[in-house]
């Protein structure tokens, strides 16, 4: 079963190969539709058979059940403190963007059933590295309304050759903003602050370069890759210790050594960029998912996205 339960996109078929395809420049209106998000989220009080009376149902106080007004079903039980932020909201977040500050919507939709949504537009900013590696910078907002994730704008890049994605809010903490859902979503406020942040590209591109141009020899990087594939276990006596993800290494190295998309490239052979471009493409394209549609909720928001910071935390040791 897909994780990415309806998807629209633009341009390029996605790296996981799911959506609906559109002609550029659509109306949200029609990207509402062809995404699968033109469905809004409804309460519901939480009602409980007590056992007491088989005709009457009892209400648990504080709690509300979130379902969707077109197919019905639930999606979350959540306090009554909780603030919705709807699809279309996400899409509308575009408007303004699109229209006048030379923004494109390339991807939009939804995952788990409606559990969680997103939209994702070039932002028009772009870097080529020696060789002609070309990165692009996007926004994208995301939520959920099951727990698992703030209202979150973020800016991401997107290495051309192998579609790999990695944040740019990594090199600067001001590249993301999160609104928690006990806060009203504040579209406007979100874009005020994402204004200021939108210099953390100007640092992320100067980093790329500086990694492109930072050779590595094999001892760094396999020293490096058993650092960020090292995670925590117990043995059997239940003592604390760690391990490495041989497999991931050995899937990795691979990569870097040439097996990579784009690692033939000169700013990528026998380079730091090189490296964590093995990394992103491990987690994006052959890290191990149910589906594609999971690989692609794990890279963006889960722990593929976590290994990817781990990954850019530590090449970026290379050039302190």
């Amino acid at each position: 079963m897909h994780s990415v339960q309806t998807m629209a996109y633009v341009n390029a078929v996605p790296w996981h190969g799911l959506g609906q395809s559109l002609a550029p420049h659509q109306p949200l209106d029609v990207w509402a539709e062809q995404a699968g998000m033109n469905w809004t989220i409804e309460a519901s009080e939480v009602l409980f058979d007590s056992g007491l009376d088989a005709d009457v149902s009892s209400t648990f106080p504080g709690q509300k059940v979130l379902y969707r007004s077109d197919t019905k079903a639930p999606l979350a039980i959540v306090s009554d403190r909780y603030h919705v932020v709807q699809p279309a909201e996400i899409l509308e977040f575009y408007r303004d963007l699109t229209e006048i500050a030379g923004f494109e919507l390339e991807t939009a939709g939804v995952l788990k059933e409606g559990k969680k949504f997103w939209a994702l537009a070039r932002t028009g900013q772009s870097a080529t590295l020696k060789g002609r590696d070309q990165v692009n910078g996007y926004l994208l907002l995301a939520t959920a309304c099951d727990g698992s994730l703030a209202t979150t704008a973020q800016f991401t890049s997107v290495r051309v050759v192998c579609q790999n994605t990695l944040s740019v809010a990594l090199s600067k903490d001001a590249g993301a903003i999160r609104v928690p859902h006990r806060t009203q979503f504040d579209a406007k406020a979100v874009k005020q602050q994402l204004g200021i942040a939108i210099a953390s590209w100007d640092d992320f591109m100067q980093r790329m370069k500086a990694l492109s141009e930072c050779r590595v020899n094999a001892k760094t990087a396999e020293a490096l890759l058993q650092r960020i594939l090292t995670y925590p276990t117990a043995n059997v006596s239940g003592t604390q210790t760690t391990a490495v993800n041989e497999r991931a290494l050995g899937i990795i190295q691979a990569l870097f050594d040439g097996r990579g998309k784009g690692a033939d490239m000169t700013s990528a052979v026998n380079t730091a960029w090189g490296l964590v471009n093995s990394v992103t493409e491990y987690v994006d394209h052959h890290r191990g998912a149910r589906s594609d549609g999971h690989r692609l909720d794990a890279a963006w928001f889960g722990q593929g996205a976590g290994l990817k910071k781990k990954a850019w935390d530590e090449v970026l040791t290379l050039i302190a």
